[in-house]
């Protein structure tokens, strides 16, 4: 089964807690703290793999997480970092973040990589609260916890040249004629479910070329498979657009070429403006060459090859003028786009709101920061969350915001009362 879009949840290692310890030994009296820190939580991490060809990995299984941070350990032993996560994509997938759609990455080459989501910070061994006035700091920081995030995988094929037409005009069949591709023929509709890739050699060069699902009028906005593969076409530098000339099945060339255009058009403004090269298909089947006459002036398309697949006339022309227009064209390049960064937890700033009930409500990076280094039983842990909360301005911008003693204040799940 070929799936190129996929939804998953990922989410990076929380960051280990540090330790609260004190140095003991036999003979050593108040040996004072020791406790290491926390070790910081795996990354996840998106790579480019040409071994793969479709995102039927993520088809059920959704749910994707780096390993945590080990917690710290005494004498100032420092917690094992969480392994990173790498999740192996194929080559041309887009990374989207799914609440916005804004582009994450777009792994274009083999073997690229990118950080998606960092680790969590390990949290600090009470070692590191020691100072002249405490010496014996019964507290240590809690790792950073990490939030999940949701991420829009959509596989983009990577071709030089793209392959568009309606169903059974001979797309298949030109694929396999002109390259080593082996795709499923047939004289059906829709025999092609999934896009096919095949390499056209040319002298001592060579070109790729996709084969995208037949398209249908409504195509762009849902309609049929071709809004399921359109976007396998966005990469590509050349169109070629094969049209059954022969009209076997009553269909009009004129107005089947008139009509993908028009579909490619309202798919992407881009996409009206690749270049293109028409593949007039079935020519044996015609009595003479009336409708290719009539095609070129009714269409007035730049360049036309006639050909047929089935008994493979015209086909060397097709891949010379192909090869040949390629040339003029720049190489294949990834999307342009300004990556979008998930942020990291700061530890700086903080806000003050009312809420319904006359409480105040303190909240901000700083507050996150804080909350991790207080133990409400611990007296030594508790002084330092009032200094903080003196030293950082929280107290004057409380008093400024109207609180007077005895109101309620909130900063996350600690609550005590406001004293002057």
């Amino acid at each position: 089964m070929f799936v190129d879009r996929a939804k998953i949840n990922i989410k990076a290692g929380d960051g280990g807690d540090g330790c609260t310890s004190f140095y003991t030994e036999k003979y050593v009296s108040n040996g004072g703290p020791d406790g290491g820190d926390g070790g910081k939580g795996g990354d996840v991490i998106f790579v480019a793999d040409e071994r793969k060809s479709s995102l039927i990995d993520f088809r059920f299984d959704k749910h994707f997480r780096a390993e945590n941070g080990s917690r710290g350990g005494s004498r100032y032993c420092n917690g094992k970092g969480g392994a990173d996560l790498v999740i192996a994509v194929p080559k041309g997938t887009v990374i989207k973040d799914a609440e916005t759609g804004a582009v994450i990455a777009d792994l274009f080459d083999a073997d690229s990589k990118v950080k998606v989501l960092s680790g969590g910070s390990g949290g600090k061994g009470n070692a590191r609260f020691k100072s002249a006035k405490r010496q014996a700091p019964h507290f240590a920081q809690t790792g950073v916890k990490t939030v999940t995030r949701t991420v829009l995988l959509e596989l983009k094929t990577i071709a030089d040249v793209g392959l568009v037409g309606f169903p059974n005009v001979g797309k298949s069949t030109l694929l396999s004629v002109i390259s080593a591709a082996r795709p499923k023929i047939a004289d059906y509709h829709f025999t092609t479910l999934s896009p096919n890739l095949g390499v056209v050699k040319y002298y001592d060069d060579s070109f790729t070329v996709a084969d995208i699902p037949g398209l249908i009028e409504g195509a762009a906005l849902g309609a049929g498979l071709g809004h399921s593969f359109l976007r396998h076409i966005e990469r590509v530098r050349l169109i070629v657009h094969v049209v059954d000339i022969s009209g076997c099945e009553g269909r009009d060339p004129v107005k089947d070429f008139a009509d993908i255009n028009r579909e490619l058009g309202e798919y992407s403004l881009a996409l009206s403006g690749v270049p293109q090269i028409v593949a007039l298909n079935k020519a044996d089947s015609l009595a003479d060459e009336t409708q290719i006459k009539r095609f070129k002036k009714e269409t007035k398309a730049d360049k036309v090859v006639v050909i047929s697949a089935a008994t493979r006339t015209g086909i060397d022309e097709l891949v010379k003028t192909v090869y040949e227009t390629l040339s003029s064209l720049p190489p294949l390049a990834p999307m342009n786009f300004e990556p979008f960064v998930y942020e990291e937890a700061s530890s700086e700033g903080f806000s003050i709101r009312r809420d319904s009930d006359g409480a105040f409500e303190v909240f901000g990076g700083m507050v996150d920061d804080l909350a991790r280094k207080v133990v409400l039983d611990d007296y030594d842990s508790m002084n330092y969350f009032q200094r903080r909360l003196k030293d950082s301005g929280v107290i004057k911008s409380l008093r400024l915001a109207g609180a007077k003693d005895g109101d309620t204040v909130r900063m996350l799940d600690i609550e005590f009362e406001f004293v002057e």
